[in-house]
């Protein structure tokens, strides 16, 4: 049993580093500037509906 709680432990840990990079690098907090929910909600809509 001693390999199975090490493994889980190596998973765990990945799982974190994981989650930790993808949240630093790829989910930025672009929306941090808008100060209620409204300016945020707007912000939202017109990216999304943005023609390219």
């Amino acid at each position: 049993m001693e390999v199975g709680k090490s493994l889980w432990l190596i998973i765990f840990i990945k799982l974190v580093i994981m989650f930790l990079i993808l949240r630093l690098f790829f989910f930025k907090p672009e929306l941090r500037h808008y100060k209620t929910e409204q300016q945020k909600a707007t912000h939202v809509i017109e990216n999304l509906t943005k023609q390219p």
